[in-house]
């Protein structure tokens, strides 16, 4: 089936591309109202670092809840025993024998192991963890502790 075609009257179109160049003439005018030479150069940089400025400190503020950490130590972890085994397995025994240490020393309700320790163990490869880890350890209120690297 064939569309049917609309037909297209030239005064219909006159009308409207008329319409359109009177409202395109009206927002032209609205700009020219504007006046750059009230605003100087510096007051404009200085509006635009200022908002930035308000910006960035509202998400420091917000981003940086203080908890009250109850207990903070420091421990040299020995992973030499997750070292029993098959050689494929090191570094994954090395972080169940880390949050079996944690929980031994520690007793935490949730325990939460931080990227950089993680990546310390696993830097080497799967086959060759370090054979001992230097790590802080904080508690909050809630009962959750956190592995930092020492």
């Amino acid at each position: 089936m064939a569309k049917k075609e609309k037909e297209i009257n030239l005064d219909d179109l006159e009308e409207e591309l008329v319409d359109t160049e009177e409202d395109v003439e009206e927002e032209i005018e609205e700009i020219e109202e504007f006046s750059l030479d009230e605003i100087s150069e510096e007051e404009e940089i200085s509006e635009i670092f200022e908002e930035e400025v308000g910006i960035l400190e509202e998400a420091e503020e917000e981003e940086i809840p203080k908890e009250e950490i109850i207990d903070e130590r420091i421990y040299v972890i020995p992973l030499a025993k997750a070292r029993n085994g098959p050689r494929n397995k090191w570094a994954k025994k090395s972080i169940r024998y880390l949050r079996e240490f944690m929980n031994r020393h520690f007793k935490p309700e949730s325990l939460i192991i931080s990227q950089e320790v993680n990546e310390r163990i696993w830097e080497r490869g799967i086959q060759k963890p370090p054979r001992k880890l230097k790590v802080r350890v904080t508690k909050n209120i809630d009962g959750l502790c956190v592995v930092y690297l020492a």
